[in-house]
């Protein structure tokens, strides 16, 4: 095993909880101590402060697991946490609207991570999950998150190789660039079966002081999508909880969407 020598004791205990992915959601003592690169009886011990404290948690079947004490820890992190308390009233508003996938995403570094999302029952199938990572350039709410991040954060993903879902996915930067441009120009993107086939997703960014600081999207199914009408819907969603962040204006002559706390 290709151990490190000199690593401190939280850098072995992030590697074991960086170990697990969605992928693969339980493993072994073993399988924990090859994917952190750790010698077993290292492992063992790390392992069992984690299970001790909460951390992880250790099923009939032998294997390990993220325990609930670890998820109520990350439920309190602040891009999180005000913001989903937000935006919950509001994506339950738009789902009750359209009855689709209501999303909801901030971005970390060159990818973003979604912190809430409502699946519609009749809906078409989606590839997230909350507290999961995706790729910015294909996504609605990525497109969105990239168009408005700052420059040097764009020209990192542009440089990078853009991994394609689809046939239709967009991985050449010069295209790409021209569609951020675009989505700045009229507000929202649109992500039409660039990450699955039968999928389009319409987002919009949501604001705050510092500036863009999320995105909210509905998914569809492409052969039923209408993005003329569903644009508006996500815009004014964005815009009430801009407006619930404090920072934005309702521009004159436009309805918002009004959140069920709002009407009450």
């Amino acid at each position: 095993m290709g151990t490190q020598p000199g690593r401190s004791v939280t850098s072995k205990v992030l590697a074991l909880l960086d170990a697990f992915s969605p992928a693969t959601p339980a493993l072994t003592l073993s399988e924990l101590a090859r994917r952190a690169e750790l010698p077993l009886p290292t492992a063992h011990r790390r392992v069992a402060e984690l299970v001790a404290w909460g951390a992880l948690e250790r099923g009939d079947d032998g294997r390990y697991r993220i325990g609930l004490r670890l998820w109520e820890v990350g439920s309190l992190a602040p891009r999180g946490l005000g913001l989903r308390e937000l935006a919950l009233p509001i994506m339950e508003d738009l789902y009750e609207v359209t009855h689709e996938n209501v999303q909801l995403a901030v971005r970390q570094d060159l990818e973003l991570v979604f912190i809430e999302r409502i699946a519609g029952r009749r809906a078409v199938p989606v590839l997230t999950r909350v507290g999961g990572r995706f790729a910015l350039h294909a996504t609605g709410v990525g497109l969105v998150l990239l168009a408005y991040a700052p420059t040097e954060v764009q020209e990192r993903v542009l440089a990078a190789p853009l991994e394609r879902y689809t046939e239709l996915t967009v991985t050449d930067p010069v295209r790409l660039r021209r569609r951020l441009a675009e989505v700045r120009r009229v507000g929202y993107a649109m992500s039409d079966r660039q990450v699955t086939m039968d999928a389009l997703s319409i987002a919009a960014p949501i604001r705050a002081p510092e500036g863009v600081v999320a995105a909210i999207s509905l998914v569809v199914a492409h052969d039923r999508a209408d993005p003329v009408a569903l644009a508006p819907l996500v815009q004014a969603a964005g815009r009430v909880l801009s407006r619930a962040l404090g920072t934005y204006r309702q521009p004159t002559g436009r309805v918002p969407l009004r959140s069920r706390h709002e009407r009450q």
